[in-house]
């Protein structure tokens, strides 16, 4: 049986479900990651797309028959189906979930310990299945189990808020709409929802609150409600998408200068995580408010792995993750995190437009994805890695250095652009910062230029 060998990934396995991700294919996977897993029982759970149903069901019969137990918990988004591996202490799980990438895909989320599975893991997968190293037993059961309850009281325990907000919530028809509004009413507040309807076509826009497209309609509801924040969630709600009460788009590392704030007042010198996407403003506010910032790679796996070898309190990602150690269990939830704004927002008694406006403020592009065939996207990028290096050489290049933890972070004297491979789908991610925005559109012409060298790369800047 052919299995494309692209969707066995760095921290997940992803593919068209039509076709990557046949029953046959997920039963193998089950088979191998029941073999792989010591845990005598693993928890499954599954987002609303239309393919999750099938491919869980396959997936569940290859764990079976591989005799481990399943505890199946239902459609679900990934901050409930983690937590349900810390309430049932069970070390195995696995989610079925496409996350924020559009209808066609789905794929999984494997866990292993205390964290996801990554890159070396998740190929030692893949070769149990080609050659066929499976153990046998007999066949395991399924139990039915529902952690909803249990995970609603946990939240409403750590976010305790004194003011009603008001609080629109776009889910984008994605699994988070079953669950958030809930979340949000036992916190107290007045929700005006948009888009929780549970629609795995996702009709009105794919539910990604990276992209702007997806938040432009979050902008106007909390504009024409006079809203005091916004919070848009991806497919499985672990990314969140934040608007302010004038209307304006919170990134992922903006929303991180205030949970490191909050977190750098209760102890100082901590160390705290940032992904290589994020802005040179998060990076220099860290050190201003006395923390110890460390640029790491791309990938909610990864990122959790690092955060426990550093032993750092929180961590963050340009795409709306947001991993909590502090006062939480160290993945990332992206109804907690909304939780943690809104309590920020009540005991300081200002709006997060306030607590932002002494942010250093830098120019820059939104994370654009060029698409490019994963067969040649990591390759394309180890030439653009060795070109800037070479280039770094030349003074006349501007270039200061290049950071190539993942990918090219090319540091320029008033600015910085980044180039690496989406481990998530086959495309390229491209962004550019500059002090103004002059240099802005410099370090976006240079990164134009190298592109355009590389035919299988499909990119434009937004």
């Amino acid at each position: 049986m052919y299995i494309n060998p692209h969707i066995f990934r760095e921290y997940d396995i992803r593919g068209i479900a039509d076709t990557d991700l046949t029953e046959e294919v997920a039963e193998q996977i089950g088979k191998a990651y029941g073999s792989y897993i010591k845990s005598k029982e693993i928890i499954v759970g599954m987002d609303n797309r239309l393919s999750s149903e099938r491919i869980k069901r396959a997936l569940i019969k290859g764990i079976l028959l591989i005799g481990k137990n399943v505890i199946d918990i239902g459609i679900t988004i990934n901050p409930i189906f983690y937590y349900s591996r810390v309430l049932y202490g069970i070390e195995g799980g696995a989610m079925v979930t496409g996350s924020h990438n559009p209808k066609e895909y789905n794929g999984f989320k494997l866990c292993k310990g205390d964290h996801t599975m990554v890159g070396r893991q998740i190929r030692e997968l893949k070769d149990l299945i080609q050659n066929n190293k499976f153990i046998s037993s007999d066949t395991g059961k399924v139990i039915l189990k529902n952690p909803l309850k249990e995970f609603q009281k946990m939240v409403k325990e750590k976010i305790i808020l004194n003011k009603k907000f008001k609080v629109v919530v776009d889910c984008g028809n994605g699994t988070a709409g079953i669950f958030a509004p809930a979340v949000f009413r036992n916190w107290g507040c007045e929700v005006v929802p948009l888009y929780c309807e549970s629609d795995g076509n996702f009709p009105n826009h794919i539910p990604d609150p990276t992209k702007t497209e997806a938040m432009r309609e979050l902008i106007a509801a909390v504009l024409r409600g006079k809203a005091d924040i916004g919070f848009g969630f991806d497919g499985d709600g672990d990314r969140i998408g934040v608007v302010d009460n004038k209307g304006n788009i919170i990134w992922g590392d903006m929303l991180q200068i205030l949970f490191q704030r909050e977190l750098l007042k209760k102890n100082p010198g901590e160390k705290v995580i940032i992904e290589v996407k994020c802005s040179q403003s998060l990076y220099d506010d860290v050190l201003k408010h006395g923390g110890k910032p460390i640029f790491w790679k791309t990938g909610h796996s990864l990122i959790k792995e690092k955060m426990l070898e550093e032993d750092a309190l929180i961590a963050g990602e340009m795409s709306g993750h947001t991993f909590f150690r502090d006062e939480y269990f160290g993945y990332d939830d992206a109804l907690y995190a909304a939780g943690r704004v809104l309590r920020i927002l009540d005991k300081t008694g200002k709006s997060l437009y306030e607590l932002l406006a002494d942010a250093p403020k830098y120019f820059s592009t939104p994370e654009i994805r060029a698409l490019c065939p994963d067969e040649v996207k990591f390759e394309i990028v180890k030439r653009i890695v060795e070109d800037f290096k070479k280039m770094s050489n030349l003074e006349e290049s501007g270039i200061k250095k290049v950071i190539d933890i993942d990918g090219a972070r090319v540091v320029f004297e008033n600015g910085w652009g980044l180039v690496r491979a989406s481990n998530t789908q086959p495309a390229l991610i491209i962004r550019a910062e500059g002090k103004t925005e002059e240099d802005l559109e410099k370090i976006k012409g240079v990164l134009e230029n190298k592109m355009g060298e590389f035919p299988e790369v499909e990119f434009e800047w937004e």
